[in-house]
């Protein structure tokens, strides 16, 4: 009997709408454990996530049975109606469109896992504009900064 046999791992990246400020740190935990139950759930394997006040980063070891573009839509669907319901935040939350997928090898893993967890440290350093872009080009990304997040003028 034939198998089917993969070791995937994706780095997602993507931010609230406009790129604004919507992640509070009183409720950042809670959030990353309910779109690790949504990853989990789904058959993916979360390896690391870690949310900032205007993005997220998540990195799974990937379940071919779903495509990407629906994950990331059920992640962003489900947790915009939990912030929504749960924490009913004063501004209105939901997530910007569009979204960054990188792959990785497994003896990438512990690196990978290790920059998606140290955000807070990284970003004392940079803004999320120059780390995005940094990574789109260590991934070589083609990219036109018109379809990228909408950036605003960084502090």
């Amino acid at each position: 009997m034939a198998n089917t046999y993969t070791q995937i791992y994706i780095h997602l990246v993507f931010s609230p709408k406009n790129r604004e400020s919507l992640i509070k740190k009183e409720w950042k935990d809670e959030l990353e454990k309910y779109i690790t139950g949504i990853v989990q759930n789904k058959g993916h394997k979360m390896l690391a996530i870690g949310a900032m006040p205007d993005h997220i980063h998540i990195f799974i070891g990937y379940n071919v049975a779903q495509a990407i573009p629906d994950l990331v839509e059920e992640i962003k669907t489900s947790s915009s109606a939990w912030v929504k319901y749960n924490i009913k935040p004063k501004s209105k939350f939901s997530w910007q469109r569009g979204y960054g997928a990188f792959s990785h090898s497994r003896s990438h893993m512990d690196s990978v896992g290790k920059y998606v967890l140290d955000q807070e440290n990284r970003h004392k350093k940079t803004h999320f504009r120059k780390e995005y872009i940094h990574i789109l080009k260590k991934n070589i990304v083609d990219y036109e900064k018109k379809y990228l997040f909408d950036f605003f003028a960084e502090n």
